[in-house]
């Protein structure tokens, strides 16, 4: 047996969702979850709140800092 290794996600309805390289043929394969640790959570958290969020992320009102506002963190003073 070899290993491949995907990267998936489980959804609202946990159903695991990934895609495959197209030369594997179809048929059952052995999945093991590698679940994130507390620390590894960042990561994780973050695709969370892109996906979850997209809308309002998306959208151009909301964008209502530019880069000419502020300082930058390195100027003298």
């Amino acid at each position: 047996m070899k290993a491949l290794e995907i990267t998936a996600e489980i959804d609202s309805q946990h159903h695991l969702r990934g895609a495959v390289p197209p030369d594997l043929r179809p048929g059952r394969v052995r999945v093991i979850i590698l679940v994130p640790e507390e620390d590894e959570g960042g990561e994780a958290w973050e695709r969370g709140v892109a996906r979850q969020w997209a809308a309002e992320l998306g959208d151009v009102r909301e964008d209502i800092y530019t880069l000419a506002d502020g300082e930058p963190e390195d100027a003298a003073g």
